[in-house]
């Protein structure tokens, strides 16, 4: 069944449709939509400027997806300090409320 539905997206239109339809899908239940994401730089405090990326094989560093960033809250740091983590850092993203999170101790 999950073959046929990934056949109908890729018919519907193609393989970028298919990631816009992931990226636009909401999670049911108790579980969240999440993403790998690359920090990419300090925004202010505990908020980050992050990129998503894809893992692509093992010994192939991961590739951005999109040309945009998004601003990242890291839930491991304090709200009143800058925060420390190095750009470059992977992690997972989610979405909770209309504010993006991840967890990554410095």
């Amino acid at each position: 069944m999950e073959l046929q539905e990934q056949l109908a997206r890729l018919k519907r239109g193609g393989l970028r449709r298919e990631l816009e339809e992931q990226s636009r899908m909401t999670a049911s239940g108790a579980v969240t939509a999440a993403w790998l994401i690359e920090v990419v730089s300090c925004e202010q405090y505990n908020v980050y400027n992050v990129r998503q990326v894809s893992i692509v094989a093992a010994g192939i560093e991961p590739v951005t997806l999109g040309g945009s960033n998004a601003l990242a809250y890291n839930l491991a740091e304090s709200f009143t300090t800058t925060g420390s983590l190095a750009a470059g850092t992977l992690t997972v993203m989610w979405r909770v409320g209309d504010e993006n999170v991840f967890y990554v101790q410095p």
